[in-house]
């Protein structure tokens, strides 16, 4: 592997035994090469591999995954971009474990399009990001799409370049538009009553019995959304919002069109302007879906009652 590329390996594993090994050998030799490495993976999984390390653990940055992570279009900002800028001039290696048995099929298309995204997102840099999936517990079509979204296939007989390799298409699969919601409210706004907009979400949020925190970051979500509507989507949109089993709902139509992949997925630095609202969105929400095409932008926000 040449040093100076991107190399971004699927670890396909079959139980702990195998998951120990195949990550602890990757943190250990990044470190006798001297590079920062950063573990972020789900909290059971986090704890086998720190006590495999042992004392080594303490030189390895740690992440929950199912914190960190729980909205995928959260994780190439505020997880991989994080940890790699952090070490400018360096080559760092990465482990992130985006998809694991129990994610939701609600999830999963969002998780996909974030391994193909990790493609864009770092193209040319010195960065090596394993991505473990669980080969006996997740579903055959998760497998294909990692083969999809992953250059180089890795298990317990070694690397090998993936033949199904085709992130676009990934990419393509997960810009569908979305079913429609069994019932909600809407609300058409512009820029006389976006803060009518905003009163919808946060009154439905609190029938469903969503309070405190919870509730400011549904209104900072809908108001990011709401202005990126006014200033780049045609001066207005509708907002929709409903209960999907548990889960609030805030959507924005509007008749924008997002043509850059990574938008909302790059960190941002506070003094630099520009605009940075679905970056926001993407922070303090449980999951967000998007659908694009030229004339049409929707958004869809996922909250839980409770913030993770």
């Amino acid at each position: 592997m040449p040093a100076e590329t991107f190399h971004h390996p699927a670890l396909f594993y079959r139980g702990d035994r195998e998951y120990v090994a195949a990550t602890t050998s990757f943190v250990r030799d990044g470190l006798a090469a001297g590079e920062p490495v950063a573990v972020a993976v789900p909290a059971d999984r986090l704890r086998l591999i720190s006590s495999a390390l042992g004392a080594q653990a303490g030189l390895v940055r740690l992440l929950d995954m199912r914190e960190a992570g729980r909205n995928p279009g959260r994780i190439i900002p505020a997880v991989l971009r994080d940890f790699a800028d952090r070490h400018p001039g360096r080559r760092v290696r990465i482990i992130g474990e985006p998809i694991w048995p129990g994610r939701t099929a609600l999830e999963r298309p969002a998780c996909a399009q974030h391994e193909a995204l990790i493609n864009v997102a770092f193209a040319g840099r010195e960065v090596t990001i394993l991505c473990p999936y669980d080969a006996a517990r997740l579903a055959p079509e998760v497998l294909d799409e990692a083969a999809r979204t992953h250059p180089v296939l890795r298990d317990h007989a070694g690397e090998r370049p993936s033949g199904e390799y085709a992130p676009e298409l990934v990419l393509d699969a997960c810009n569908r538009p979305f079913d429609e919601p069994g019932s909600c409210v809407s609300l058409p706004f512009d820029r006389t009553d976006l803060s009518a907009a905003r009163a919808l979400a946060v009154r439905e949020a609190a029938r469903l019995g969503i309070d405190g925190d919870r509730l400011d970051d549904i209104r900072l979500a809908v108001t990011e959304l709401g202005a990126n509507s006014l200033d780049h989507g045609g001066g207005s949109g509708t907002i929709r919002v409903w209960d999907d089993d548990g889960l609030l709902v805030c959507e924005v139509a509007d008749r924008g069109h997002i043509t850059d992949p990574l938008a909302g997925r790059r960190p941002v630095d506070a003094h630099s302007p520009g605009s940075r609202g679905l970056l926001i969105v993407n922070l303090v929400s449980d999951l967000v879906r998007v659908h694009t095409a030229p004339g049409t932008t929707v958004v869809r926000a996922y909250f839980a009652p409770h913030r993770p």
